[in-house]
């Protein structure tokens, strides 16, 4: 069975776990209303996706 020969510093333990962070999500302002949205996804707020609505919501 493989077993470590020495104890893994901290410094070591912290170097490979440097990727591990969680990333901010990113927005974009919705070109019809304004809105923040997610890029690639529906405005919540008035149903538009790539210039057309495609979801009517209720004002």
């Amino acid at each position: 069975m493989a077993v470590p020969k020495r104890k893994t510093s901290p410094s070591k333990r912290n170097m490979r776990r440097s990727h591990h962070a969680l990333t901010v999500e990113s927005f974009q302002e919705c070109s019809n209303c304004g809105e923040l949205k997610r890029p690639h996804h529906l405005c919540a707020a008035c149903g538009h996706h790539n210039g057309r609505e495609v979801l009517q919501v209720e004002a």
